[in-house]
Parts: C-alpha cells; sequence; structure tokens
C-alpha cells in the first residue's frame, strides 16, 4: 500500500491497536482531567432533565438491562439496549447523521490506519464526511486481544487528522464514549491530549446522567456547524 508522495505504508486496522502503542506510535498523552472533558460532563450533569413519558420508556429499558446484561454479547447488547437509548437523543438533523459500521480510514505518520466505527455522528447523509462523535461498545471487559478505549481513540485520532484537512480553520475536538457491559466511559480526544470520564452504570440513577451527556453532545455538535453558518 502506497501514499500519495509514492511510498509504502504499513497497514494496521483499528482493532489490532492498543493505549500502550498510542502513545509510543503518535505522542498521544492521556490526562487525569481534561479541561473539555471536565466542561462536558459537569455542563450536561448542571441541566439534567427528563420528560415523564420518556423517563417511563428509560426506566423499562433499564430493567430490560439488568436483566440480561450478564447473557447478551455485543450485538444483542447493541440492538436491545444500546440502540433504543441512543434513540431518546435523535442524533440525525438536516445538517448531520448517525452513522453505523462504517469504513474510516487515514494516514498516520506513514502508517495506513483504517477500521469499520461501531457507531458515528457526522455530516453527511449517504457517508460520513466530518465526524463529531463516536460510540464503540465492548460488552467484555479489557483483556487479551480487546482494549476498548485504545480502538475509540485510534478512530478519534484518524478523524480529527481527516478534519485537520477539511476544515483547517476549526479543529475541534473528537468526542465518544465506550460502553463496557452495563459502563459507560466518556472521552475527548484535543490535539494529542485525551481524557476518560469515571464510569456511568446504566444499570443505577447514572442512566439518566449517561442521556444528559449524549444530549451535551449534540449541542456541542450543533454549536460548531452554527459557527460556520455565521463566519
Amino acid at each position: 500500500m502506497k501514499s500519495s508522495n509514492g511510498k509504502t505504508l504499513s497497514f494496521k486496522p483499528f482493532e489490532k491497536w492498543n493505549i500502550d502503542e498510542l502513545f509510543v506510535e503518535f505522542g498521544l498523552q492521556r490526562l487525569q482531567k481534561l479541561p473539555r472533558l471536565e466542561e462536558w460532563i459537569n455542563t450536561a450533569l448542571s441541566r439534567t432533565t427528563t420528560d415523564v413519558s420518556e423517563k417511563h420508556f428509560v426506566v423499562r429499558l433499564q430493567e430490560f438491562l439488568r436483566e440480561n446484561i450478564d447473557y447478551w454479547n455485543e450485538e444483542e447488547l447493541k440492538f436491545k439496549f444500546i440502540g433504543p437509548l441512543i434513540s431518546t437523543i435523535n442524533l440525525d438533523s438536516a445538517r448531520y447523521s448517525s452513522f453505523l459500521d462504517r469504513k474510516l480510514s487515514a494516514e498516520l505518520h506513514g502508517k495506513k490506519i483504517s477500521g469499520v466505527v461501531d457507531f458515528i455522528v457526522a455530516t453527511g447523509k449517504v457517508e460520513p464526511r466530518e465526524p463529531f462523535f463516536f460510540l464503540h461498545e465492548y460488552k467484555k471487559e479489557r483483556g487479551g486481544d480487546n482494549d476498548p478505549l485504545g480502538q475509540l481513540i485510534i478512530a478519534m485520532y484518524a478523524a480529527q487528522t481527516l478534519n485537520s484537512t477539511t476544515h483547517p480553520e476549526e479543529v475541534h475536538p473528537m468526542y465518544g464514549c465506550y460502553v463496557v457491559g452495563r459502563n459507560w466511559f466518556f472521552v475527548v480526544l484535543d490535539g494529542a491530549k485525551f481524557a476518560t470520564s469515571k464510569a456511568f452504570d446504566a444499570t443505577e440513577d447514572d442512566i439518566f446522567q449517561i442521556i444528559a451527556i449524549l444530549q451535551e453532545a449534540k449541542i456541542y455538535i450543533e454549536e460548531i456547524l452554527a459557527r460556520r453558518l455565521i463566519s
């Protein structure tokens, strides 16, 4: 595989990366606190609201999760819980859409990086163009060949690199989360630095905080796009 200048590129798919390799290969830094992440979480939690009809739906969905989380595989978790929960946010509009199982690739430091992204919110209708938010599902805890955080970060880093060529005037942070069973972890990648939130347990009252944080991500996407209409 060759780059645009004719040099041969090595290739490594998203699922083969772990977090330690990202530190070495790309100089990424994991921080205990990152202002963008703190702002995202704190702002969302300060205005957590759920209407009565939506709350009833979420509670029933949560009960379903509690009864089955120890038995579902990854695809069942995605289809029976994550999808219905995400639907309460409506991450689709005239200017951006949510996409499932879409391929993303980029050239990073002489390496061809490519993989299928579980869930992505980006501009575009048929194909994702400019990504803003990623979600990676993984039922099992980290171990062996799986590293859900590493797979999420490499996809976000690839998207950030692509965005820097299409919108160099505003390279916005990448927002995302990964789901390990009942636990949701929210992540922000800002340049070469990233941080991860504490675990939010969807079987507990945290489920309403999860919804609020997802709603706040939607607000950020709309704010970015609104600024471009004004400028």
